[in-house]
């Protein structure tokens, strides 16, 4: 537990971790000594015991925005004025200021023994860096008995510089600077690989169980759910993304809750036009954009992954059995699926560049996707062979990872995630 002021004794280390490790890269600033000082002994005694937190806001702020990524995640619990001065937005806006945050890429692994999380850093002016450290969870952890299976088929979505990884009946908030989690309010309804984004300061799910279809938006502020629409088609397995002020719901197949008396040919017919298609939600007016019928990506393929870009457009990775093909949704929607942009329609870009015979018959893909920077589409590539298939040709991806240039149109290899990271869950933060 973080005390309430801070021993004097921590100051060494904290200054320590500011300076920087090349002697030849500190620069000296002179201290001003008062006379009484240097001819007081008891006074400079008297100065040396005086706490960390007499030191004033302003100062404090400014070392803590220069210590490291790394040494961060120990400050909070060093005192409570520091939980408090980390939490706060003047020390976002410092550190951001003295350019210690880039775009990043953040995926949360969850597994029987723990919680771990990748941080890939995607700078423009640098090489990418990958690191690799456990997260921390509140124990116990309320509204769930299991942890690691409630979060299995989690969805992670950032709002600012916060996580929320919305699992199976419990939801978690993971600071992305620090690593401090703290239990939040579960969904309304259990799900299971549904879709999951964030629009205007709040989450959106939809998907992922036949028992509803009702799409729960989060209010981060009063830490709860609430039902404000219901979906057109019920989905499972779908990807979510937010751009423009729009929920889109991509993927996935139909789901339904067994009492209709739909015949087999009706429930394929709508399974394979969940699989290929995007449903759109405008979250100020609650109304659906096409909900007689949804907007199908060209070529008949299968939504494997979605997001949301800083450019304000839906782009979405499909499969077509044996190759992967990448969209973009142009244009707005409106109630008749007409835009302001020009004219909507799908706009076919540079497909992913992933290795020969790794995507074909009895291979399952999953991508999850995220727009990093503003300028920029992530895609974490899993492909595995399917129970009782034998792939054809290729071999396994694993964590995969694709950055493609939005203004260049161009695709680039970054570092793989490490393995145990195939169903991990990612969303873009600044770090």
């Amino acid at each position: 537990m973080a005390a309430e002021s801070c021993h004097p004794r921590g100051i060494s280390w904290f200054a320590r971790s500011c300076i920087p490790a090349d002697p030849a890269r500190h620069i000296a600033v002179p201290v001003p000594i008062s006379a009484a000082s240097t001819t007081n002994p008891a006074a400079s005694d008297a100065e040396e015991e005086s706490p960390i937190s007499a030191l004033p806001h302003e100062l404090l702020l400014e070392c803590l925005a220069r210590v490291p990524r790394a040494s961060l995640p120990a400050l909070p619990a060093v005192c409570r004025r520091f939980a408090a001065l980390l939490a706060s937005e003047g020390f976002l806006h410092l550190r951001r200021a003295h350019g210690r945050l880039r775009p990043c890429l953040l995926a949360v692994s969850v597994s029987s023994a723990h919680f771990a999380r990748a941080l890939l850093q995607l700078g423009a002016s640098s090489v990418p860096e990958l690191d690799v450290a456990a997260l921390p969870l509140p124990s116990p952890l309320p509204h769930c008995s299991g942890s690691s299976s409630a979060f299995a088929h989690a969805r992670a979505v950032a709002l600012g510089r916060d996580v929320y990884l919305i699992g199976r009946g419990a939801t978690l908030r993971v600071d992305a600077l620090t690593g401090a989690s703290h239990a939040c309010a579960p969904t309304l309804f259990p799900r299971k690989k549904f879709a999951a984004a964030a629009v205007g300061g709040r989450i959106y799910v939809a998907g992922g169980s036949a028992r509803t279809a009702a799409v729960e938006e989060y209010d981060p502020s009063a830490d709860a759910w609430r039902v404000v629409a219901e979906a057109p088609r019920r989905r499972y397995g779908c990807a979510g993304a937010g751009a423009g002020g729009v929920f889109y719901v991509a993927g996935g197949v139909a789901v339904s809750s067994g009492g209709d008396g739909s015949g087999g040919a009706t429930r394929a017919l709508e399974a394979h036009a969940c699989a290929g298609s995007v449903d759109a939600l405008h979250v100020a007016s609650g109304a659906w954009a096409w909900s007689a019928r949804p907007r199908a990506v060209p070529g008949g393929g299968c939504v494997v992954g979605a997001c949301g870009a800083g450019d304000g457009h839906l782009y979405v990775v499909a499969s077509h059995a044996v190759d992967l093909s990448f969209w973009r949704w142009n244009g707005g929607v409106n109630r008749g699926g007409g835009g302001g942009g020009g004219p909507c329609g799908w706009v076919a870009l540079e497909a992913p560049p992933v290795p020969r015979g790794s995507v074909g018959l009895g291979m399952a893909v999953r991508v999850a996707m995220a727009g990093v920077g503003g300028d920029r589409v992530t895609a974490v590539v899993n492909a595995t062979a399917v129970r009782g298939h034998n792939a054809a040709g290729g071999g396994a991806l694993e964590g995969m990872v694709l950055v493609y240039d939005i203004g260049g149109g161009k695709w680039s290899r970054a570092p793989d995630l490490p393995p145990g990271f195939r169903r991990a869950a990612c969303a873009a933060v600044e770090c």
